[in-house]
């Protein structure tokens, strides 16, 4: 199982944005564990520092949180980075479902307000009786892929890549810090909640499912409900993992879902777009994102920023659901050819195990798609065959089936075998006669 340390809360002030570089902080990981989430620490940021991330803003009293420009300022780079104002030009993400399988999302956070349906918890039972989920992480997700912002014009606090679309939240995985997190990882109850979920959401409607989680081994429901989505149209985007600290030139292990085949695998990147160190680098990696320092929305109107492949993934996810609104007929296969195909920053010789094929770009995706787009996945005109009728045309029937005498057949073949060897006989010895007379006839000459 990845895992990661407990939210941690801060205790050292310093002013943004230049806090000490996070502190590592050991992992622990429990028995039998099965799936987690995709992150690294983060904490709230109303002017303090903590291990591995800061927490912009929100206290319960509204002189403590952070100006909301400073949210949104502090979003700028990967709004650039992205090019997500060119792209919004053509679609904002209306009319497409992005199911955020996580910990919950607070959908009374007011960047997020009337874009959340809180769907089924397949957690239920794992913490005790009247504990109220935390939905740290899973808010978390929604913003970055969906959040509106507030304020006039919606100008203020978080915008996420796709601000119009919608969000189902299936809850599958509690928070490391919930009181039934040891039950849930060991209960076998809870073995495939993923599997459930991601066939939940695909009955509701989602277009997109965003995974910002992760498990060691993957199971063969796990396997069945990805092909049941791919097979319905709906992409999957999943994190690498962060797991790639402390192995320079070495693959890091795998982790499920991302590594199933037609999952988009996400890395993420740092400032200067280049695989963040915490990163999973393997060959199921498609595509990256940043990763570092990423502004979102917490529970209870509160802001965070943190790292991960996590946040990674929500980014690419958004650009999918921007690709999704403008076609939604699109198959999965063809929205991840746009994703890659599009992307910047692309590695020498077009992929790495790193970032893939390279950063994602919205505006870029976009324009691909829009191409691709332009071709049919089925011929069409008048010398195309109709993949519904029989190749043969005409009237489907009954097909005819010949039943043939084995015995008699071997008898035929015995009978021509020996046929064929007199021919040859007769053959050789027509060519020996003629010879002989050949000879004679120049013997007589001379």
């Amino acid at each position: 199982m990845l895992t990661r340390p407990p939210l941690t809360r801060p205790a050292l002030t310093c002013p943004l944005p230049a806090c000490p570089p996070p502190a590592r902080r050991p992992q622990a990981r429990l028995p039998r564990a099965r799936l987690s989430l995709v992150r690294r620490p983060m904490a709230r940021a109303a002017g303090v520092a903590a291990a591995g991330a800061v927490l912009l803003g929100a206290s319960p009293a509204p002189a403590a949180a952070a100006p909301a420009d400073d949210v949104r300022g502090g979003q700028q780079p990967v709004l650039d980075t992205l090019e997500l104002p060119k792209a919004w030009r053509s679609t904002r993400g209306g009319g497409v479902t992005v199911a955020v399988l996580d910990s919950g999302v607070d959908r009374l956070h007011r960047d997020l307000a009337g874009s959340v349906t809180v769907g089924k918890d397949f957690t239920r039972g794992a913490n005790p009786p009247g504990v109220r989920p935390l939905r740290l992480h899973g808010t978390y997700m929604a913003s970055l892929i969906a959040g509106h912002g507030h304020g006039p014009g919606g100008s203020r606090g978080v915008i996420g890549v796709a601000p119009e679309a919608e969000i189902l939240s299936v809850r599958v995985i509690l928070e490391d810090e919930e009181p039934g997190f040891r039950v849930f990882n060991t209960d076998p109850r809870f073995e495939d909640v993923m599997a459930r979920g991601i066939r939940y959401a695909v009955d509701r409607g989602a277009d997109v499912i965003n995974l910002s989680l992760s498990k060691d081994l993957p199971s063969r429901e796990e396997r069945a409900a990805i092909r049941y989505a791919i097979d319905r149209g709906v992409v999957l985007v999943a994190a690498a993992g962060n797991d790639g600290a402390g192995r320079p030139g070495r693959v890091a292990p795998y982790s499920y879902p991302a590594a199933f085949p037609g999952v988009v695998a996400v890395g993420a990147t740092d400032r200067r777009l280049r695989r963040a160190t915490f990163s999973n680098g393997n060959s199921s990696v498609v595509v990256a994102a940043p990763g570092v320092d990423i502004l979102g929305a917490g529970p209870g109107d509160q802001y965070w920023i943190g790292r991960g492949t996590s946040q990674a993934t929500a980014l690419v996810s958004g650009v999918a659901a921007l690709i999704k609104a403008e076609y939604p007929r699109m198959s999965p296969p063809l929205v991840a050819r746009a994703l890659t195909a599009s992307a910047t920053d692309r590695p020498p010789g077009g992929y790495d195990t790193g970032t893939g094929f390279g950063v994602v770009n919205a505006r870029r995706a976009l324009a691909e798609a829009r191409r691709l787009a332009r071709h049919t996945e089925t011929a069409t005109g008048g010398q195309a065959q109709d993949p519904a009728a029989p190749v043969g045309g005409g009237a489907a029937s009954p097909i005819r089936v010949v039943a043939r005498d084995r015995d008699r057949a071997r008898v035929y073949g015995v009978v021509a075998a020996v046929a064929a060897g007199g021919m040859l006989a007769s053959v050789a010895t027509m060519y020996v006669l003629v010879r002989r007379v050949r000879r004679a006839q120049s013997h007589q000459d001379a």
